[in-house]
């Protein structure tokens, strides 16, 4: 059970949650993005460049995750290709996306993008907040404690 986290915009707030939780847990965490960023040396925390381009990173999350993986995004898309393979993705305000909620937030999704096409202003998503730090950081403890328990 891996995490694996999209992180052309994970915040940096959140990596800094991820790099304690690998590193307290000894659970491997890949960071995948296509412009450089830097990670702490740690035997349990690995980062992946890839290629520029429309959804590189995401393909490349999706061919590598495993059914109960971890992958921490906010793209909704790439969400639901991961729940597709029976792994779970939780996004940086600390929802976990499942199949019973992801295809909702798909047609939100491309509802929202089809009012953006026509004109409408939407503006953008508000920022993290200490309550969304903490949403993100208890669904983790919850996933990491399952993790734990099913290496026992």
């Amino acid at each position: 059970m891996n995490i694996w986290v999209d992180a052309d915009a994970c915040p940096a707030v959140i990596k800094e949650i991820l790099f304690k939780a690998a590193d307290r847990t000894a659970t491997p965490t890949t960071l995948i993005a296509n412009h450089p960023l830097r990670v702490p040396p740690s035997p349990y925390i690995q980062f992946r460049q890839v290629s520029s381009g429309f959804d590189v990173a995401d393909n490349w999350i999706v061919q590598q995750v495993q059914a109960n993986d971890l992958v921490i995004t906010a793209d909704i898309p790439l969400a639901a290709e991961v729940i597709d393979k029976k792994a779970l993705a939780l996004n940086p305000r600390g929802e976990m996306y499942s199949a019973s909620n992801i295809r909702q937030r798909l047609n939100m999704r491309d509802f929202m993008d089809t009012m953006r096409a026509s004109g409408v202003q939407t503006g953008g998503p508000p920022a993290l907040s200490a309550q969304d730090r903490k949403a993100f950081a208890g669904e983790l403890d919850r996933w990491l404690a399952k993790r734990a328990r099913s290496l026992r």
